[in-house]
């Protein structure tokens, strides 16, 4: 076990599980812009001062998932061992985050390599720059959580020792499952197309927020998703956060998603021919 500085850039929209009642997949990348997946976190189970918001650096300690092959893949010791620090800024265009993120991490830009990479196991979280993004596309799913496993995950709740205080096991309600399925279109440096889910909770929050504005109207709710994630985005210098599942690690043809967006503003002409 050893302790561990985490920038925090990835977390997921809640999804239900069987063991932890309510998951997001975390990931961050350290001081030298390597990257670690932080799993399980029942985020919105965790004491306020330990919840964190994205971009802001958290110490914890942490050990090997053994089961997990893959090579990111780290389990908290103990959950109430977070120590929230700053939040990293968007000074200079970004500059602190972009110095993390785009130098000293590595930057993919060809799927079939980073596919062939993945089935290695050599990587199973990168930051990928599209050649050109093609659009957002918005696909109707259910409206509710499967029966069997909301079922699974109250009883879960029910039995957690995590909990010490009753209350919460009374008023926690799991996160509002999306109706809709989101969806980025783009290419790579080499022209290969993909749609890759996209899992990131900003976006989740995002449908919510705009469907209040829109008093409902689904379509209104939509077009506001579709003006943030294509024409806000696209006008940005946009890379993607992508990860593999563990269930899909080596079984798809294609395992990665989407599960963040790193969005800063386009880079002046002067810094290209640097």
């Amino acid at each position: 076990m050893q302790r561990e500085r985490v920038l925090i850039t990835v977390k997921t929209y809640p999804t239900l599980s069987q063991s932890y009642v309510e998951l997001v997949c975390t990931a961050g990348f350290r001081d030298d812009g390597s990257w670690v997946r932080i799993y399980p976190v029942p985020f919105r189970l965790l004491d306020a001062e330990h919840q964190f918001e994205k971009l802001t650096w958290v110490d914890l300690p942490l050990v090997k998932r053994v089961k997990d092959t893959r090579p990111e893949s780290f389990s908290p010791a103990d959950r109430n061992d977070i120590t929230l620090g700053a939040k990293m800024g968007t000074q200079d265009g970004w500059r602190e985050r972009r110095e993390l993120v785009l130098r000293r991490g590595k930057v993919w830009t060809n799927l079939t390599d980073l596919i062939a990479e993945g089935k290695r196991e050599e990587v199973s979280l990168a930051t990928f720059k599209p050649a050109r993004m093609i659009a957002l596309e918005c696909v109707k799913a259910e409206t509710d959580w499967d029966a069997g496993k909301l079922a699974t995950a109250t009883k879960e709740l029910q039995q957690m020792d995590l909990l010490d205080d009753a209350s919460v096991r009374e008023d926690f309600k799991p996160a509002n499952k999306l109706p809709y399925d989101f969806f980025y279109r783009f290419e790579d440096d080499q022209g290969r197309e993909a749609r890759l889910k996209i899992l990131d909770w900003e976006i989740g929050v995002l449908y919510w927020n705009c469907l209040k504005a829109a008093h409902g109207d689904e379509v209104t709710a939509l077009v506001k998703v579709r003006q943030m994630y294509e024409s806000n985005f696209f006008a940005k210098d946009l890379h993607l956060f992508l990860g593999t599942t563990y269930e899909w690690h080596k079984r798809a043809p294609n395992p990665w998603v989407i599960i963040g967006v790193f969005y800063p503003p386009p880079r002046p002409q002067l810094e290209f021919a640097l």
